[in-house]
């Protein structure tokens, strides 16, 4: 399937209301599930990676399939590692290309039976009942790793025997990550220690209480990408929240600088932007927001703005090798992305990268998503300059399904072929 995108030329103005967040959902699942008491949860993030979450808590069956959701599988393999009896975890093709060795260390180490049934170091799983859970009170992982990883450590330290004590070695990848995870514990009643590189979390219940998922500021990044490509817009975005608990909130901060300016009321934020306010450069580190690189490279990449990024050394390990595809597809509008010599590094031994030219649709660009949700809505914007297409348009039901519904309600034509 592909979905031409077209939208007039006029001020971009409406409403969206914003899908719930899947990164805090799917903590709140797991928390509820540890919790052992069952609580209401408000506006559940209809993405199909937390719905399907969702289910697999509540199946009785051997065998659990994750599909291609990455959080979904890494956090059901701390969880289960606690679940009496023996299952099997795997996930798609593509799932099982992805590592997650550090993480099946860390729990052997505390005492899990977890098996590799394929490739060392790779799902699919099997994962046996939990008798010598709580072995260890003390990991060392290193924080250069996914901070789902250790996320899906912190879910389950409270539950051990003894508590945890988790020592990052070096500087935490995605920390705000880490930072919603801890703070969501908290609001369910679990109190820790960050002490210098070590997280201690003593053994203690999750109290349960009702909860309502905020909107996710990564879905936000799209339209703040139309915002900024647009002569003038106004445009509400509800479910957001003041004092986000999502390092995705910065935002606010970072489209400033193309000319967005955001006002919080009480249903969320209003973006407003007048007239073309473009940086003639734009720098930023995405180690602390790394779901949001890929919308500020497409959107640097269609004003001609001469961009320069680190902190990307996740990308290579999501749905797809995000780096590698955002060179493939921005190439397509002879924009480009490359690697900057490490010679020329602001700070030695941290990788660049630099995007460069201007985006031209002097045909209509057909965009590849590469089984990545975050890919098409990242390109989705370019519209505002002219036709595009989007192949495989429906991954976006990993995180944000009425994502196309949305973008006609503000007056794009969506089509199929």
């Amino acid at each position: 399937m592909i979905y031409t995108l077209r939208r007039a030329e006029a001020p971009l103005e409406g409403a969206v209301t914003l899908a719930g967040s899947k990164s805090i959902s799917n903590r709140v699942l797991i928390i509820r599930a540890l919790c052992g008491e069952h609580f209401p949860i408000r506006r559940l993030a209809a993405a199909k990676d937390t719905q399907l979450l969702l289910a697999l808590l509540g199946s009785r069956e051997n065998v659990l399939d994750a599909g291609a959701a990455g959080t979904t599988f890494r956090f059901l393999t701390a969880y289960l590692a606690l679940q009496p009896g023996t299952q099997v975890l795997t996930g798609t093709e593509r799932m099982k290309q992805r590592p997650v060795g550090v993480l099946v260390e860390a729990l052997r180490k505390l005492g899990a039976r977890i098996e590799y049934l394929e490739k060392e170091g790779y799902p699919p799983l099997r994962i046996g009942s939990p008798e010598g859970m709580g072995r260890a009170r003390e990991l060392s992982i290193s924080a250069g790793t996914s901070s789902q990883y250790i996320s899906a450590l912190l879910l389950i330290a409270p539950t051990l025997p003894g508590g945890l004590a988790l020592k990052l070695e070096g500087a935490p990848v995605s920390r705000p990550y880490i930072e919603m995870t801890l703070g969501l514990m908290r609001h369910f009643g679990v109190e820790h220690q960050w002490q210098g590189d070590a997280i201690v979390v003593p053994q203690q219940p999750y109290r349960p209480r009702p909860f309502t998922v905020e909107a996710d500021w990564s879905a936000a990044s799209y339209y703040y990408a139309m915002a900024a490509l647009s002569g003038e817009a106004s445009l509400q975005l509800n479910g957001l929240f003041a004092g986000s608990l999502q390092g995705d909130a910065i935002l606010v901060d970072m489209m400033r600088q193309f000319g967005v300016e955001t006002r919080f009321n009480e249903e969320g934020i209003l973006l407003t932007k007048r007239g073309n306010n473009i940086p003639e450069s734009f720098e930023w580190d995405f180690l602390r927001c790394p779901d949001l690189a890929q919308t500020i490279a497409v959107l640097c990449g269609a004003l001609g703005v001469n961009g320069r990024f680190t902190g990307l050394e996740t990308l290579r390990i999501k749905e797809t090798d995000r780096i590698s595809a955002l060179q493939a597809e921005l190439a397509k509008v002879q924009a480009g992305l490359s690697a900057l010599d490490p010679a020329q590094a602001p700070q030695p031994g941290r990788q660049y990268f630099q995007i460069s030219g201007r985006a031209r649709l002097d045909a209509v660009p057909a965009f590849a998503t590469y089984e990545d949700h975050r890919m098409a809505m990242a390109f989705a914007p370019l519209a505002l300059l002219g036709p595009i297409r989007i192949e495989d348009p429906m991954v976006v039901v990993k995180s944000y399904p009425d994502f196309w519904e949305a973008l006609k309600g503000l007056g794009f034509e969506v089509s199929e072929g």
